[in-house]
């Protein structure tokens, strides 16, 4: 059994649950996981559903298939892996410890459960990442796991977001006039990040979301 969830913009915007057979993504309606991007092929993914891990392929060429930030042609998707397609991100969830012992109406309780859980305590420090908007690396994360994490090279500027209690926060450890957030230029100044801040870095732009 697995559960698929779209989000926008870091919204979760729909999600649906298959037990087995074949998972078709794509911007088409027919598709059972229909996205309407144009970023997104209108036949881009298939899901087979067999085993504990199912396997996704590539259908299009032309669109890449970005799994956890790395593009492939085929893999196998484990248990939270995030397909992304431009804006959105598909989130894969493995539903089968919990199938295998309790009904279909208690995993969904369960489940929300869970996620309250997990949301009470993140409350005051959520998790964060980066996600490359543009270039050969388009659509990549990068966590914000750590205390402090320095982007940049040296010479081009360089960066560093702290990890705080009140939040994420940004500022610049080497000056350079081409770091930017939401177009304007970043200077000596230390912001608060915000869900959907745009960042220019080492001329990479890059949206700032949390979970």
């Amino acid at each position: 059994m697995a559960k698929f969830t779209v989000f926008f913009k870091d919204k979760p915007i729909h999600s649906s649950i298959h037990e087995s057979g074949v998972v078709h993504i794509g911007r088409d309606e027919s598709n059972d996981l229909a996205v309407d991007s144009l970023a997104i092929a209108p036949a881009h993914a298939a899901v087979i559903l067999r085993g504990s891990n199912p396997i996704i392929k590539q259908l299009n060429a032309e669109f890449p298939l970005i799994i956890n930030g790395v593009q492939h042609k085929e893999s196998l998707l484990y248990d939270g892996d995030t397909i992304t397609i431009g804006k959105h991100r598909i989130v894969y969830s493995s539903l089968e410890k919990i199938a295998n012992t309790l009904s279909t109406a208690h995993t969904d309780e369960l489940e929300n459960n869970k996620l309250n859980q997990e949301f009470n305590n993140r409350v005051n420090i959520p998790e964060a990442n980066l996600q490359v908007m543009g270039g050969k690396h388009i659509g990549r994360l990068v966590p914000l796991k750590k205390t402090m994490t320095r982007l940049g090279r040296q010479g081009s500027g360089i960066i560093v977001i702290t990890r705080r209690k009140g939040g994420y926060f940004i500022s610049m450890l080497e000056e350079n006039n081409e770091m930017k957030i939401n177009g304007t230029e970043l200077g000596g100044q230390t912001v608060l990040l915000k869900n959907n801040d745009m960042l220019i870095i080492d001329k990479i732009p890059m949206q700032f979301f949390m979970d």
